[in-house]
């Protein structure tokens, strides 16, 4: 059964629904059960990011000058890698490259942020994921059109189980699913907690969350998935296959878990938004950032959920990383002030 708490560091993220004070310790222990060279392993995609900037997304058949022009590294696991990085977490980061321009800017970006790549495969004579993202000026919304050739994407062939477990933690993204599925594997038997951004179906997918200890979820994946749209009943049919934890995040609407007797729904932090792109990636990033220091469940989800909206306010993946000092100081500042918005409330209607 589900506990309602009073507990007054999630009272003051805002409105939340139900809470709970005993979060299950397994996968935390887990985590830091043996000492390993890295803190986290993560495998799975990277890419260059062309981010421009326009006034409005333009109408069909017309032309736009940009206002801004940034390139950028990206990918969900390489930037998720690299903020664990900045936090000060030892991170190796697994993916395939080609021997190009790009995916030598994208090595040495890695590198710059002090991400073991020495297992980055490279596929002669193949080019680099890469994508143009058109950032809508007043909404701070994006458009990804991207490009990946198949000669990039990992095989079963291409890794190591030492490399794999070579951390305490798996981040894994399930778009190379047959990779994906035998790292998980080797993670599992080695007692690995393994955290999977899910936010495409695929062939195996189904066993990969299996394997899973925390899903975290889009918004649209339950209903790709599961054909659920009920929040509540999705996370709980995703926790049913095998998870610990199960999180959806939503965007603007911030993030919801579930683990067996806690239900968090916790909205996001308004910021004044330059562009969304990394959102996803930094709050995965924040999510294992607090997995690894133990903290409670809603403390890793108000941390996650600040990392994500500060990271909103600069133009691209990386740029917005905040460090773990400015992202307790913003969520300690805005639920005082929700604290004292509440009280006010109270009086007026006295």
């Amino acid at each position: 059964m589900q506990k309602q708490i009073n507990f007054s560091f999630l009272l003051n993220c805002l409105k939340i629904g139900t809470i709970c004070d005993n979060f299950n310790a397994k996968t935390l222990k887990k985590a830091l059960m043996k000492k390993k060279r890295f803190d986290i392993v993560g495998m799975g995609l990277n890419a260059v990011d062309f981010l421009c900037v326009v006034p409005s997304y333009p109408r069909f058949n017309t032309k736009v000058k940009m206002l801004e022009f940034h390139k950028q590294g990206g990918g969900q696991i390489a930037t998720a890698m690299v903020a664990l990085s900045r936090w000060g977490l030892s991170t190796s980061y697994i993916g395939k490259v080609g021997d190009d321009e790009l995916g030598r800017f994208t090595a040495e970006e890695l590198k710059k942020e002090k991400v073991d790549i020495r297992n980055l495969v490279i596929a002669k004579g193949a080019a680099s994921q890469f994508a143009f993202i058109i950032i809508d000026k007043k909404s701070g919304e994006r458009t990804i059109v991207w490009n990946r050739e198949d000669r990039t994407l990992l095989k079963p062939s291409d890794i190591k189980k030492e490399n794999i477990t070579a951390g305490n933690i798996l981040h894994l993204d399930g778009h190379e699913i047959d990779a994906a599925l035998k790292a998980a594997k080797w993670a599992k038997k080695e007692g690995m907690t393994i955290v999977l951004d899910a936010e495409s179906t695929k062939k195996g997918t189904e066993k990969l969350i299996q394997l899973t200890d925390v899903l975290i979820s889009s918004e649209d994946f339950p209903c790709q998935f599961l054909g659920i749209k009920n929040q509540k009943k999705a996370l709980k049919e995703m926790r049913g296959m095998g998870p610990e934890i199960a999180v959806i995040t939503k965007g603007g609407k911030g993030a919801a878990l579930l683990s067996k007797d806690c239900y968090l729904n916790l909205p996001a932090y308004p910021v004044k938004t330059k562009d969304t792109t990394g959102a996803g990636d930094i709050f995965h990033a924040g999510f294992i950032y607090g997995l690894t220091k133990k903290w409670e469940p809603g403390k890793i989800l108000a941390f996650a959920n600040a990392a994500a909206s500060l990271k909103c306010t600069e133009i691209g993946g990386r740029k917005g990383i905040a460090t773990p000092q400015e992202i307790e100081s913003f969520v300690k500042k805005r639920n005082a002030a929700q604290n004292n918005k509440i009280l006010s409330e109270k009086r007026e209607k006295r």
